[in-house]
């Protein structure tokens, strides 16, 4: 009788999950995939700096993939409101499901899903292009969203990126390869300013950064901060966005004034900001260092010429330097024929109090500042730093 009662709980578990209908099913064409794992996990990211974030999402649910290349998920996650979730898929070798690879659009390894209540989705994919061939049979309108994102992504990166990261990391043409990642980022901000979807902009601006370096676009993010602020109060990925976003975290913005900056001179003395304006109509405050191969040559040739231009016309250069030893410093600046305009370092090397004032990490840097110290633009190089700088001069 015990075993017959086991075996009638053990039948009804049975019929109860063989009624249960699939609320995600899917087909994977495994042609190119003998790398890979014939499964499909799903994981959740619980907090916006998870997003895109290997190994930090919490992994809710796998189904394995049949010889028909086809998988479901019957156990529903059972949130009561739109969740972000990652269909995730990894090589054999791999043992970690909820890491996610973002080195190529075209061949990584997840797709970020929005989840909604009640909603059946169904997937097909290559499991070895599991990104760019993704696709759901009558997304809702967030997935459209969504997939729509993916294909403004994998454009982008074809067109500003891809290639790069098999470069080597010289400095020569550092500029040109940080100048691509702002193209890229930009695409991927104007997407999240232009949606009206919550979580494929919150993807997006992840998208823009998985790291969560937002230095060189810190007023795009700060923009789009505002943006969603303004229409999810509440949502606590809001919050955290808002928090990242903050004008305390960000690096100086545009529009902003630099009121309180302490220059330790070339010649020992501390020199204020408003010492330095001293009546000039336009200052450019720049940021390099010795070892930095591309200010060495913005240096020369282009900072060199508009000095010799503009100056007389009281435009000013004050540069500080990211230098350990006083030496090398003197030595870069002779050479370049940088002795012609104003030089400050603590010569504590990258880690320093100015650096901490402006918040900023990476160089080359720049800030250009009118008489009042307000930043009228920054980061500009080459032909337009001399563009701006001509324009400006010319105008004013």
């Amino acid at each position: 009788m015990k075993y017959l009662f086991r075996a009638s709980i053990l039948l009804i578990f049975f019929l109860i999950s063989c009624s249960q209908e699939a609320w995600l099913t899917g087909t994977l064409n495994m042609s190119d995939g003998t790398d890979w794992k014939p499964m499909v996990y799903l994981v959740q990211p619980e907090k916006f700096n998870e997003v895109a974030q290997s190994f930090r999402a919490k992994i809710l649910d796998s189904a394995k993939v049949n010889g028909n290349g086809q998988f479901q998920f019957v156990n529903s996650p059972g949130f009561q409101e739109p969740v972000l979730l990652k269909v995730v898929v990894q090589r054999k070798n791999e043992k970690f499901p909820n890491r996610l690879i973002n080195q190529n659009p075209e061949t990584d390894n997840y797709f970020p899903l929005v989840y909604e209540p009640n909603a059946k989705i169904k997937i097909d994919a290559a499991i070895a292009s599991f990104q760019s061939s993704f696709s759901l049979e009558q997304p809702s309108q967030a997935n459209k969203a969504m997939l729509q994102l993916r294909d403004e992504r994998m454009a982008a990166f074809k067109k500003y990126l891809k290639g790069q990261a098999s470069e080597h990391n010289v400095d020569d043409n550092l500029l040109e390869r940080e100048e691509n990642l702002r193209s890229y980022q930009e695409k991927l901000i104007h997407f999240s300013d232009s949606t009206v979807e919550l979580l494929p902009a919150l993807m997006a601006l992840r998208w823009a950064s998985p790291e969560g370096d937002y230095e060189r676009i810190a007023e795009l993010i700060y923009a789009q901060a505002q943006k969603w602020n303004a229409i999810f109060l509440e949502h606590d990925w809001v919050k955290e966005l808002v928090s990242v976003a903050d004008k305390g975290a960000l690096p100086i913005l545009i529009g902003d004034t630099i009121t309180e900056l302490q220059f330790p001179m070339k010649n020992g003395e501390d020199v204020s900001l408003q010492e330095v304006i001293n009546g000039k109509k336009l200052i450019l405050l720049d940021i390099w260092a010795s070892w930095c191969a591309p200010c060495r040559v913005e240096n020369r040739d282009i900072l060199v010429p508009l000095w010799e231009r503009y100056n007389p016309q009281n435009f000013q250069i004050v540069a500080y330097a990211l230098e350990s030893s006083e030496k090398a410093w003197n030595n870069a600046i002779e050479k370049d024929g940088a002795h012609r305009w104003l030089h400050a370092s603590h010569l504590e090397g990258d880690q320093n109090p100015f650096m901490d004032a402006l918040r900023l990490k990476t160089i080359p840097a720049n800030f250009l500042l009118d008489k009042e110290g307000r930043v009228l633009a920054k980061n500009l190089h080459g032909q337009d730093l001399i563009d701006f700088v001509d324009d400006y001069m010319e105008k004013n």
